[in-house]
């Protein structure tokens, strides 16, 4: 199989593993191109990309960018705060606009679930999702699932913990998702106020007590709380967050094996992670970051690949 079986990638719930796959061993190749002196292909020199961005983003817009440069694409940058969006222009209007200047592809986030899918279905070009509400975000699980590959020689059969705000992550979602297909257990772990209602018909063990998910795992994949998501109090304070969910060295050190510690990014030091932990020779925190960028190449790639 050369070809994804999608012309978008609008979550992972709608790839095959075989399509997880073949991203990985693109991206390999990839990752390759980006240690060489000279870190630029011409592989999509005629394609024009649009970074759509209606929430903010520091890491995933700029692994995009800087994934699109390397593939000599055109890219264009829109940030809504600064558009027409505020004079009340409609979703599907703004991307018409700007498809009408001969835009082949398209990478979203928006803060509602599901728009991508709805401009799928309206629009001619390839769209990746890079983050929509609370529903999922797609390369983010591949990468996190492709620095496991690398780390571990591979997933399958791996016990993965995911630790925090399982309630408001995209990012859980989609590694679940993501896990599942490539044959890894997994685990959520966080308070009950954290973790949504039915979580436990996903497949997934659910766990309270996070000393316990740590000695359960292989991987421990942290969430931070994403406070600007939630509307009411579900802790009385950080510090208690802090306190019972929190992971520091001392946990760490009290295992009898030694664990991988992964993070999407942002880290709120102190909270969800101590620095001791996130600096520690357990994290992989800023390798799954080198790692986004040959993902998102791959992504873009494959996707020119089926337009």
């Amino acid at each position: 199989m050369s070809q994804l079986s999608s012309r978008h990638l609008l979550g992972i719930k709608d790839i095959t593993s075989d399509d997880i796959q073949l991203i990985f061993e693109t991206a390999d190749n990839f990752k390759e191109v980006l240690n060489r002196p000279i870190k630029k292909v011409p592989s999509l020199r005629d394609i024009t990309i649009a970074n759509i961005f209606f929430e903010n983003s520091t890491r995933t817009k700029l692994s995009f960018e800087l994934a699109e440069k390397r593939l000599s694409a055109d890219v264009v940058n829109f940030s809504s705060s600064n558009s027409s969006v505020k004079k009340g222009e409609t979703l599907i209007d703004t991307v018409n606009n700007i498809l009408s200047m001969k835009v082949d592809m398209v990478v979203m986030r928006h803060s509602s679930p599901g728009a991508p899918h709805f401009l799928s279905r309206n629009i001619k070009a390839n769209i990746v999702n890079a983050g929509d509400g609370t529903h999922e975000h797609p390369t983010q699980a591949l990468l996190d699932a492709f620095s496991i590959r690398e780390k571990l020689g591979d997933v399958a059969g791996k016990k993965v913990a995911i630790i925090g705000d399982i309630l408001h992550s995209r990012v859980a979602l989609s590694n679940i998702f993501c896990l599942q297909k490539l044959g890894a257990e997994v685990m959520v772990c966080g308070p009950v106020t954290l973790l949504p209602k039915h979580i436990d018909s996903l497949g997934v063990i659910v766990e309270h007590d996070v000393q316990c998910a740590l000695a359960w795992c292989d991987v421990a994949n942290i969430l931070r709380i994403q406070l600007e998501r939630q509307q009411i109090k579900y802790f009385p304070s950080l510090r208690e967050y802090s306190l019972y969910y929190g992971v520091n060295k001392k946990m760490l050190d009290t295992l009898d094996k030694e664990i991988v510690i992964m993070h999407p990014g942002p880290i709120n030091r102190g909270v969800e992670l101590n620095s001791d932990v996130a600096d520690s020779e357990h994290s992989i925190i800023l390798h799954q970051v080198e790692n986004g960028v040959a993902i998102r190449m791959a992504v873009l790639y494959l996707l020119a690949g089926v337009r």
